[in-house]
């Protein structure tokens, strides 16, 4: 089970470029909508030669999700069905106490978007978790803020 909450970052925190980062291609096989709410996704990933294909369920900040590494080979032969459904940016991990915020900066018809997720081991430490004034705005559940969705969109959300 994921825990997370979503925000939308409006600037870059100081010291960006001193954090671990990663270069992210992920690209969608399947996304089932139900009223306008992501229901299930299915897509692949290439985080920087890592290559995974993961499973999502659920609705809002606390969704089922199942990773399975897969090999090159693989990701290729998938990669081309996800045409017109994919994301690609730069993830960094910025420590918080014991929480990793990742801080997603896109690229491609994205440039300029700045979303953050932190996960959570629990229900509570989500509820009592106060976000630094840099996250900005939370997005959790918004269904335009989805990465899903994003990889669909032709240019940033705006609220």
């Amino acid at each position: 089970m994921e825990r997370e909450r979503k925000f939308y970052v409006t600037r870059r925190p100081r010291g960006l470029l001193s954090h671990p980062h990663t270069h992210i291609r992920q690209g969608y096989l399947a996304i089932s909508i139900r009223r306008d709410q992501i229901a299930i996704e299915v897509r692949v990933r290439d985080e920087d030669g890592k290559h995974v294909l993961t499973v999502k369920g659920g609705i809002g900040g606390t969704r089922s999700e199942t990773e399975v590494s897969i090999t090159p080979a693989v990701y290729r032969s998938l990669w081309p069905l996800t045409a017109g459904k994919r994301v690609e940016k730069v993830r960094y991990r910025i420590p918080m106490g014991q929480l990793i915020v990742e801080l997603d900066v896109y690229r491609g018809n994205l440039k300029g978007l700045l979303t953050a997720e932190v996960e959570f081991d629990s229900a509570r430490q989500s509820r009592n978790f106060h976000p630094p004034r840099w996250l900005g705005r939370e997005v959790t559940g918004r269904h335009k803020f989805s990465n899903s969705r994003l990889a669909t969109s032709t240019a940033p959300p705006t609220f």
